[in-house]
């Protein structure tokens, strides 16, 4: 291959492109969306390509799916400069770029084995987002903090 050539990857028709993914992380942002490549969808994960703006990033391309409000949210814990595309006749339909709300519920569960969320009570998971980067989340019931590393070991 010369100098000038480039591997491409072929444009969908409709579906979800997840654009600066932090480098690396591309095959998490499939496990935390819950993509296994058997649900028969065309995907592309492209890892560690040249951006302008972050050195190296990650793209993941999803055919037929169109992300969920609560997806995107899970894609803003480990991937907060991703911008979502949703493509539709070959044309962007939508742009939006995550962020991680204040308040997470629901997505994750406290790591204290012994807290209230986790002991069949009435309650749902919610986490007070104490740091964006790193990433710090806080336990409303327990207070107990979480990481990165704890949140991905849930996915």
């Amino acid at each position: 291959m010369s100098g000038e050539e480039e591997l491409r990857v072929k444009k969908i028709r409709d579906g979800t492109v997840i654009d600066h993914i932090s480098s690396g992380h591309a095959l998490d942002v499939l496990r935390i969306l819950g993509v296994k490549g058997q649900e028969g969808n065309v995907v592309s994960a492209i890892m560690n390509v040249p951006s302008q703006k972050f050195g190296k990033k990650d793209v993941v391309k999803i055919e037929g799916m169109e992300l969920k409000p609560d997806e995107v949210d899970k894609i803003a814990l480990i991937a907060p400069d991703a911008t979502i595309n949703i493509v539709r006749n070959f044309s962007v339909a939508k742009k939006e770029r995550v962020r991680l709300p204040n308040v997470i519920r629901s997505i994750v569960k406290c790591a204290n084995p012994a807290c209230v969320s986790n002991l069949n009570e009435p309650v749902e998971p919610k986490f007070i987002v104490e740091s964006e980067r790193p990433l710090r989340l806080r336990c409303h019931y327990c207070r107990r903090f979480m990481e990165e590393v704890d949140i991905m070991k849930q996915f």
